[in-house]
């Protein structure tokens, strides 16, 4: 018997199904920060919180005033599990004191990158987010077995350049699947 090694999905997209059940991914598209067979992390890159980078700088420097341009920008709900905790997806040339390289893109969970982009130094492009998605050891793999997922390579271009609303149909596109048109229901065959 041959053994294979396993196929990781880090810097993937990861695409809820139409029958995705549960209201924390529910036509949810997920970035996939780390996929080991650890498990995986990843961020919800189309689920607007209620905040914005104004609100986080207000308890992280709250006698510095936020530049006008940038107070409004959104932060994202990453997903279920520490919610507290800020992460901040942008390309890999942008370095700060806590940056995790992931190939094209890099995340960063020091403040300083926050600080960076509010001061109007920080990278062009950004994405803020508060919270993230974990899976256990085998557990992802499970989902992916059951259908509860699409996945595809991650595009910068789709993180980045579109509105929130437009990234989980831009993603499923880039397979060539048009959401709309599959079923909700689940069943094999």
């Amino acid at each position: 018997m041959n053994a294979t090694s396993p196929s990781y999905l880090k810097h993937h997209f990861l695409i809820a199904m139409p029958h995705m059940a549960d209201p924390n991914f529910a036509q949810a598209l997920i970035y996939l920060v780390e996929h080991t067979r650890d498990g995986a992390m990843g961020l919800i890159v189309n689920r607007p919180s209620r905040l914005n980078l104004a609100d986080i700088l207000e308890q992280l420097r709250p006698d510095e005033p936020v530049d006008p341009v940038n107070q409004h920008l959104p932060i994202y709900s990453g997903g279920p599990v520490q919610t507290d905790r800020g992460f901040v997806l942008h390309p890999a040339d942008a370095q700060f004191q806590a940056t995790l390289g992931l190939g094209e893109l890099g995340v960063t969970t020091s403040q300083d990158v926050l600080f960076a982009i509010a001061d109007g130094y920080g990278p062009k492009q950004h994405f803020i987010a508060l919270g993230y998605a974990g899976w256990e050891p085998g557990q992802l793999e499970t989902e992916l077995a059951d259908n509860a997922w699409l996945s595809c390579p991650a595009q910068p271009h789709i993180l980045f350049d579109l509105p929130y609303e437009q990234r989980l149909a831009a993603a499923a596109a880039s397979l060539g699947v048009d959401l709309r048109l599959l079923s909700s229901q689940v069943g094999h065959a």
